[in-house]
C-alpha cells in the first residue's frame, strides 16, 4: 500500500496507533507542578529567558438571533511558569466576553479548542462558534479567491463567553525555551498545559463560579473528555457541561488493523451514507432516504456483520456469500472488491474505489466532496479534498482577521495545522488503545451535574457517527446518568458547521444543551 506523510486536520497521531487494547485506569492523577509537562526535562542552567505577555483589546458588535451583542475580544498570550516563577510556554488565545453582563458568576463560559494534534482553534473559532465565520458556499464547498469573512448569525456568543485556546506549537503559542517544546507534544503534557491555561484565565478574569463548558472537535474531544476528568481531580475544578463534536474517544474504533475488526463495522454506516449521497445504492435502498440507508446499515452492522466477523475462518462459505451480498448492497461496492479485502474494506480503499469508475475519490473529512488523482489505479487518494477545500480560507481568513480586526501584531507565523508536535507522545498508553471514555464517565459520576452533546456528521470518514454511538453505549454509566449524553446527527461530515444548514441546527442543539429556553 502506497503510504503519504500527510498533516492531518484532527487525527494525525491517532490513525497511527498500533493496535493495543486498554484497562481503564481508574486511580487519580497526582497534580503536576503548575505549568510544567510530566516527565519535562529540566530546565536549561542559568537565567530564565524573558518572555512577556501581550494582549490587544478591541470593542465590537453583532447581530445574532435578531438582537445586538455588543462583545469585547482580547487576543494575546497567556505565559504558563512553574512556582518559582520560570516560565515553560507561551499560549496564544482569543476571548470573546459580552459587554454589559451585571454578574459574570451567571454568565457561561466555554473554552473551545481543535485537536490534530497539531490544530489551532481557528476551524472552530472561525467556522462555528465564534462571531465571525468563513464565507464557503451554502453547501459547504470553498468559493474561489480572495476569500473573506462574514459575520456568524450562528455564534453563541449570545449564550456564553467564548474562549480559543491554542495548544502548544501551534496557532502562536510556542514553548519556552522552544527547545522544550517535546515536553507538550503528548497527551498528558497537552492537558496539563491546557489545563494551567484554563485555571489561569479563570483566575485572572474571575470566571471560577461560573458555568463552565469545554468544546473541542475530533482530537480536541479526546483532550475535552480527558479534561473533564484532570480539572476536577487535579484543580477542584467542576464543569457544566462538555461539547464534543465529531467525536473520537477510544481509538480502537478508527484504528484499522490486522486483529482489530471493530473499525470495519464501526465504519459501515459511513460508508452506507456515503454511497447513497453519490447515488451508488441499488434503487430500493437509493430512494428509500438517507435516514432508512443509515438505519439498514446500521442494524447489519451491529448485528449480523459483527457475529460474521467474530467467527473469523469459521464463517461458512453460505455465511461469507450471504456478508459480501449484503455488503456490496450497503456500500456500492463490487462484490469482487470485498472478497478481496476478505470482507473487511479498510477506510482510505473504500474512499478509492466509489468512485474509481468516475475517476474520482471521495473525502475524508466530508465524504460529499470529491478529488481527483494523477493515477485512477491507485490504492489510495492521493490527497483529501475536503481538506484542500478549507486550508486556504481558513488560513488567509485568520491571518488578515488577527492582524486587521483584533490588531494582534507580531512577525511569527501563525500555525493553523503543524507537524511541529509529530511524533505525539502516548506512552500513558503503552500496549494498549488510548481511551479516555472512562475518564468522562468517572467525572460524570462524580459530578452529576456534568452534560454532554456530541455533535455527529453522517459523511465524517475520519471519526464516524457509529463509533461516537458505540463508546457512548460501552461507557458503563449508571442507568441514572446515561440520559446526560446527548447525541445530535448532521448532514455533514467532520467540521460539520461548513455546511450552512448544520450550522444553523446545530446552533439550535447548542441553544438547548447550554439551557436556554
Amino acid at each position: 500500500m502506497k503510504r503519504r506523510s500527510v498533516v492531518l486536520l484532527t487525527l494525525a497521531a491517532a490513525l497511527a496507533l498500533p493496535s493495543y487494547s486498554q484497562r481503564p485506569n481508574r486511580q487519580p492523577e497526582a497534580p503536576p507542578a503548575a505549568g510544567a509537562a510530566q516527565g519535562a526535562a529540566p530546565a536549561p542552567a542559568g537565567p530564565p529567558p524573558k518572555v512577556e505577555e501581550k494582549t490587544s483589546t478591541t470593542s465590537h458588535s453583532i447581530q445574532i438571533a435578531g438582537q445586538t451583542v455588543n462583545y469585547t475580544a482580547t487576543a494575546g498570550t497567556l505565559v504558563l511558569k512553574k512556582e518559582d516563577g520560570t516560565p515553560t510556554a507561551s499560549m496564544f488565545y482569543v476571548a470573546y466576553t459580552r459587554d454589559g453582563v451585571g454578574d459574570v458568576a451567571r454568565r457561561p463560559i466555554t473554552f473551545a479548542f481543535n485537536g490534530g494534534p497539531g490544530s489551532s482553534a481557528v476551524w472552530l473559532q472561525m467556522g462555528a462558534l465564534g462571531p465571525k465565520r468563513v464565507a464557503l458556499a451554502p453547501d459547504g464547498t470553498p468559493l474561489p479567491p480572495p476569500y473573506r469573512m462574514v459575520d456568524n448569525e450562528y455564534s453563541i456568543l449570545d449564550i456564553t463567553d467564548l474562549v480559543f485556546i491554542d495548544p502548544v506549537s501551534t496557532g502562536y503559542s510556542r514553548a519556552v525555551p522552544e527547545s522544550t517544546a517535546t515536553n507538550f507534544h503528548g497527551y498528558t503534557g497537552d492537558l496539563q498545559s491546557v489545563g494551567e491555561f484554563i485555571r489561569q484565565y479563570a483566575t485572572r478574569n474571575s470566571r471560577w463560579l461560573s458555568p463552565k463548558f469545554l468544546a473541542g472537535e475530533s482530537y480536541g474531544t479526546t483532550r475535552a473528555a480527558a479534561l473533564s476528568s484532570y480539572l476536577q481531580q487535579t484543580l477542584g475544578m467542576n464543569l457544566n457541561g462538555v461539547v464534543l463534536i465529531s467525536s473520537v474517544l477510544n481509538f480502537q474504533t478508527i484504528s484499522f488493523g490486522i486483529g482489530n475488526d471493530l473499525p470495519y463495522a464501526l465504519f459501515l454506516p459511513t460508508y452506507t451514507a456515503t454511497a447513497w449521497f453519490h447515488h451508488k445504492l441499488p434503487q430500493d435502498l437509493q430512494s428509500a432516504g438517507l435516514a432508512k440507508a443509515v438505519d439498514e446499515s446500521r442494524r447489519y452492522a451491529g448485528g449480523p456483520y459483527q457475529t460474521a466477523l467474530f467467527k473469523g475462518d469459521g464463517l461458512s462459505a453460505e455465511e461469507r456469500a450471504a456478508v459480501v451480498k449484503n455488503l456490496a448492497r450497503l456500500t456500492g461496492l463490487s462484490a469482487k472488491f470485498i472478497e478481496g479485502w476478505n470482507l473487511r474494506i479498510p477506510m482510505g480503499s473504500f474512499s478509492k474505489e466509489l468512485l474509481r469508475d468516475q475517476r474520482r475519490t471521495v473525502g475524508r473529512y466530508d465524504s460529499r466532496l470529491e478529488g481527483t488523482d494523477l493515477e485512477a489505479a491507485s490504492d489510495q487518494p492521493d490527497y483529501d479534498p475536503s481538506y484542500a477545500s478549507v486550508q486556504g480560507p481558513y488560513t488567509a481568513v485568520f491571518n488578515q482577521y488577527v492582524h486587521d480586526e483584533l490588531k494582534f501584531q507580531t512577525d511569527l507565523a501563525y500555525e493553523v495545522l503543524t507537524a511541529r508536535v509529530q511524533p505525539w507522545s502516548f506512552r500513558e498508553f503503552e500496549n494498549r488503545y488510548v481511551n479516555v471514555a472512562e475518564r468522562l464517565r468517572s467525572a460524570m459520576t462524580q459530578n452529576a451535574a456534568l452534560r454532554v452533546y456530541v455533535a455527529c456528521g453522517y459523511y465524517d470518514l475520519a471519526t464516524p457517527f457509529f463509533g461516537a454511538e458505540y463508546t457512548v453505549s460501552h461507557m458503563l454509566l449508571d442507568a441514572g446518568l446515561r440520559s446526560h449524553i446527548q447525541l445530535g446527527y448532521f448532514e455533514a461530515g467532520h467540521m460539520l458547521y461548513t455546511n450552512l444548514k448544520s450550522l444553523g441546527a446545530l446552533k439550535a442543539e447548542l441553544a438547548k444543551f447550554y439551557g436556554v429556553p
